[in-house]
């Protein structure tokens, strides 16, 4: 479509795509790939129906962006959804939570021939799915195009890094979320939300530096990797709230936080990073938290240190079974900026 055609300040356009934007992934510089996968969920649930919550919810906003005014018309493609993702991770799900049901009451999965079976599922299936996300986004970035990838639960983006790591070579992952994800193969599941970073460390020898940001829910075995794995650097919720309360500002904290980056940057944007009341039905809300404009300066900071980010996730948005759009709002308006500084820094 031609630019010139395009109206952004007319009523919002409800024809499937994030934004509703009128253009093709083939003619964007930014396409954004939706993974509808929440499989693993060790709580509450739902993150599969994300990407369709967070398109219904985007073609309510409003275009103009001060961090990053009209980056947008350089184009912002949707990948039509793959919803056989969908159909698979709800069948997945049935299992995976009797898997988790039976561990909770006590149980041996590996005495148990049925709950190993149903793990054994679980895990080939994810693996697939790493697969199938590492294949589509190496294509669209073999074409030049610059990738969002939004979520499904937090194991989605695993395939996505491979993918970068392979274009652009060592990179940092500027991972912004209330938990460390650094638990190997949680409750038995190799590729589950909760080991993404650990994960991310075994599976993709390019990123060097993890900055986790707003982390807040965490067991010893994450303190005790992170404090012998050089490359993982920890801004934790409560060290960020005690130096807000003992007068550092923002500014400050973000511009520490953005120097432990190296140059290419992924961002890994976990919704329940933010506090609760921006994300209320996400799978594992945790008291704390950034506000939203905290993390949009923060992500801000780092397109102004030069820095340049090569790819994003948004994910864990999980909308509520009651018509709720809050958390879907809220998705859209970050997925929205997200778009706009991966441009602005490209």
């Amino acid at each position: 479509m031609d630019i010139k055609e395009y109206n952004p300040s007319a009523v919002g356009t409800a024809n499937g795509n994030y934004f509703g934007m009128p253009f093709t992934a083939e003619e964007s510089a930014l396409v954004l790939v939706s993974v509808p996968w929440g499989v693993t969920a060790s709580y509450g649930g739902g993150q599969e129906e994300g990407p369709d919550a967070i398109i219904g919810a985007s073609v309510q906003l409003d275009f103009y962006d001060e961090v990053s005014p009209n980056e947008w018309r350089k184009g912002i493609g949707t990948v039509p959804i793959d919803y056989s993702i969908q159909d698979r991770s709800k069948l997945l799900r049935g299992e995976a939570r009797r898997v988790i049901e039976f561990l909770e009451k006590g149980g041996d999965v590996e005495r148990n021939g049925r709950m190993a079976a149903r793990l054994g599922r679980v895990n080939t299936a994810s693996a697939e799915l790493n697969r199938e996300v590492y294949e589509c986004t190496a294509e669209w970035l073999a074409k030049g195009k610059l990738v969002g990838l939004v979520g499904g639960d937090h194991s989605v983006p695993l395939g996505y890094i491979k993918a970068l790591g392979e274009k652009y070579g060592p990179l940092g992952v500027l991972h912004i979320d209330a938990h460390c994800d650094l638990r190997e193969a949680y409750e038995g599941f190799t590729y589950s939300h909760a080991s993404i970073m650990y994960n991310v460390l075994q599976e993709v020898p390019q990123v060097e530096r993890l900055v986790q940001v707003g982390i807040r829910d965490y067991c010893d075995e994450e303190v005790a990797l992170a404090e012998s794995e050089e490359r993982v650097v920890q801004f934790s919720d409560h060290s960020l709230a005690t130096a807000k309360f003992e007068g550092t500002t923002w500014a400050a904290q973000c511009e520490k936080i953005v120097s432990s980056l190296p140059q290419r940057v992924y961002v890994s944007f976990d919704i329940d990073g933010l506090s609760p009341d921006n994300c209320p039905h996400t799978g594992t809300p945790v008291p704390g938290g950034l506000g939203f404009n905290e993390a949009v300066y923060l992500l801000d900071s780092v397109v102004r240190s030069g820095r340049r980010i090569v790819g994003f996730d948004l994910v864990e948005v999980a909308p509520s079974g009651e018509g709720d759009e809050w958390d879907a709002n809220v998705g859209a308006r970050m997925l929205f900026k997200l778009c706009g500084l991966i441009l602005k820094s490209n």
